[in-house]
């Protein structure tokens, strides 16, 4: 049997200049170009993009990032004011405590820890 290690998402960008110049400006990754892909890392977070002409594509994808420092990613984020930028770190009734991101392309980010993960907001 083989433990699978890692999954990425490849989300769609309707444009990967205006995806790169998104999630380095707001988001702080670094983002790697290659032709008609791109490759956006930050910390263990990494988000592949692929070139698509469909709005309604992105418009309906989304990835989750759970664990790690989100309640200091939310705080981060809230002081730069990322445009996008939706939802106030409030328990979920599933035990989660989420915000989300949706790019200029429409794809949902979500970025979420336990409930009980990192309670005191810094």
């Amino acid at each position: 049997m083989t433990d699978f290690a890692q999954a990425i998402p490849v989300l769609a960008s309707l444009n990967l200049e205006e995806t790169a110049d998104f999630y380095r400006t707001h988001l702080g990754f670094r983002v790697e170009p290659f032709g008609d892909y791109a490759i956006a890392r930050r910390d263990q977070i990494e988000i592949h993009f692929w070139l698509c002409l469909e709005r309604h594509i992105a418009e309906n994808t989304s990835c989750y990032i759970r664990g790690g420092q989100v309640p200091a990613l939310f705080e981060e984020f809230s002081a730069r004011g990322v445009p996008g930028m939706k939802g106030d770190l409030t328990p979920r009734p599933w035990g989660m405590r989420e915000f989300y991101v949706i790019d200029p392309h429409g794809n949902l980010l979500k970025f979420g820890c336990s409930a009980d993960e990192g309670t005191a907001l810094a």
